[in-house]
């Protein structure tokens, strides 16, 4: 993804496209950026500025969106990436955002003349295409596959997925909720935790345990199921704890939450019959690259009875990119406003 990336001056850019606003709203972060479409075919968006701001310092959206723009000339156009569904109404349906959003509230606030909501991982999915050999950490399968649909899915304040679909008419990206399904378990000591989780959640769902909040409940579930006080209050302290072998709860919890991502993984390659690859993004496994690695992740990837020489032919990889997200959404603009639908 590094080249996607590369700041240019507005003076170099082809002027088909005038600049635009593409934002990724997630739980915790928004990312912002001025972006244009480039001439490079193979990386279509080009970043003009970019910047990252703390959700919880801002009353809303718009009031981010104000600050970056400060008060220089507004673009036309904005698309925002975000965790749930987006309502025909312009606003979300999401369990993970701090504040309500609304595409029409947005418009009106900021001075903008149209803003265009897509689920995040959609937008991901469409920014896959523009990832470098370089930008990647290569868990298990072959190299490269045959051009087919391709998972992008990704652990952060909630958990995302969205498949990437070549067409003879271009790609078509399948928008899911996969983070909502109920969490299957396989070893005792993770029906354990959910039972123990359902003393609080009459659903259990996926991201109640592959997301960061998820990693805080498996830590919480497996002190109450040792009869230990938590001592680690956030999804980083388990992590850091984790990786340096300084609890062992925090390790043992990292340990089930590589071990039921690469179940889930496994589970949605054969559901969505994924034949060109897997790309796991989202800001929590760069972080745990080595651990991964070292995990069950891939062992119970596999794991999938005569299924598992099927998964073997599919490339298993890491994305390592902050600005994925904004520019997936500038690629989801570009492939789709002249559709009359949007």
């Amino acid at each position: 993804m590094t080249a996607a990336a590369h700041s240019v001056p507005a003076h170099a850019l082809p002027a088909a496209v005038p600049p635009f606003l593409a934002a990724d709203v997630g739980g915790t972060h928004v990312r912002v950026a001025r972006v244009q479409a480039s001439a490079q075919p193979d990386h279509p968006v080009q970043l003009l500025e970019y910047r990252k701001f703390r959700n919880a310092d801002y009353p809303g959206l718009s009031a981010i969106l104000a600050e970056f723009l400060g008060t220089g000339e507004r673009p036309a156009h904005c698309v925002v990436a975000t965790a749930g569904v987006a309502r025909l109404d312009g606003t979300v349906i999401s369990a993970n955002l701090p504040w309500p959003l609304s595409a029409r509230r947005i418009e009106q606030d900021v001075g903008l003349d149209q803003v265009y909501i897509v689920n995040d991982f959609e937008a991901v999915a469409y920014a896959a295409a523009q990832v470098d050999a370089s930008g990647v950490l290569q868990l298990t399968g072959p190299t490269s596959a045959p051009r087919g649909p391709t998972l992008v899915v990704g652990p952060g304040t909630g958990l995302g997925a969205a498949v990437w679909i070549p067409t003879a008419h271009g790609a078509v990206v399948l928008a899911t909720e996969a983070g909502q399904p109920t969490l299957a378990t396989t070893t005792e000591l993770e029906m354990a935790i959910v039972r123990q989780m359902q003393r609080e959640h009459a659903h259990v769902s996926v991201e109640h345990a592959l997301s960061g909040p998820g990693l805080m409940n498996l830590y919480r579930a497996l002190c109450a199921l040792n009869g230990q006080a938590p001592t680690l209050a956030t999804p980083d302290a388990i992590t850091a704890a984790a990786m340096a072998n300084q609890d062992p709860l925090a390790r043992e919890s990292l340990e089930v939450f590589c071990g039921l991502l690469g179940s889930t993984i496994g589970d949605m390659a054969l559901q969505y019959g994924i034949t060109g690859g897997v790309y796991l993004a989202g800001g929590i496994l760069p972080q745990i690259r080595e651990f991964l690695l070292n995990s069950s992740f891939v062992r119970r990837y596999l794991n999938k009875g005569p299924m598992r020489e099927a998964l073997e032919r599919i490339p298993v990889k890491v994305v390592e990119h902050g600005q994925l997200g904004v520019i997936g959404a500038a690629s989801w603009y570009l492939g789709h406003r002249d559709d009359p639908r949007v």
